[in-house]
């Protein structure tokens, strides 16, 4: 396994998610140093508030190389990017968010839009930041239908329309008492994540803490 590893990082090398440059072998969170320097790093006082969370915790601010990072890993197939980008989300979540965590789930895309795109970009974060923390990660909800695609949507208002009332908790997920982490790549009004609060406190979910990589506007 170690070789076959060893060819494949020989025709495909690790890349920085945010310059794309190749990494060297000492840099090991996946980041090159100059980045891991650089990013546009949130600070625990800069906090946003999302109804329906208990908090929302970001490392980043959506901008500068952060943008063309999401973009990458989103839309073009770097779902590798998902161990470096989910590393920072977990040290997040350690530093700033002390209660208790019961398990970790996250924002799902529509059945066909992750057939389209191969993977569902924030589960796969969502897992990184469980094997990083050592937290249960279990999917809770569903997305029942399409809809629009919330980034290419300005107006708040809108963009709480077009999420109003397309998530569910899953039919054999008991999510009473329970407290939770909500993952999602980025929170912009906040309308995704606050609807998918408002469905796992329906339930009876006894606290919802959002966390996302980065936080916009």
């Amino acid at each position: 396994m170690n070789i076959l590893r060893a060819v494949y990082e020989l025709i495909y090398p690790p890349k920085c998610p945010f310059c794309g440059r190749v990494l060297e072998k000492w840099e090991t969170d996946g980041l090159c140093s100059l980045c891991g320097e650089t990013l546009p790093h949130t600070s625990p006082e800069e906090a946003r508030a999302v109804e329906g969370c208990d908090a929302c915790l970001s490392p980043l601010w959506y901008r500068d190389g952060v943008v063309e990072a999401v973009h990458r890993y989103k839309f073009r197939g770097a779902r590798g990017h998902a161990a470096a980008l989910g590393g920072l989300m977990a040290e997040c979540l350690s530093e700033r968010w002390q209660e208790l965590v019961d398990f970790i789930t996250w924002t799902p895309l529509s059945a066909k839009r992750r057939k389209e795109r191969g993977y569902d970009q924030a589960e796969l974060l969502a897992r990184r930041v469980g094997e990083l923390t050592g937290i249960p990660v279990l999917p809770a909800l569903e997305k029942t239908r399409q809809t629009g695609v919330q980034s290419h949507i300005e107006d708040e208002a809108e963009r709480r329309a077009n999420v109003a009332g397309v998530y569910r908790v899953l039919p054999d997920v008991d999510v009473k008492g329970k407290r939770l982490v909500l993952v999602d790549d980025i929170v912009t009004s906040g309308a995704t994540l606050a609807e998918c609060a408002a469905c796992l406190r329906g339930a009876g979910a006894g606290s919802v803490a959002a966390l996302t990589l980065a936080r916009a506007r």
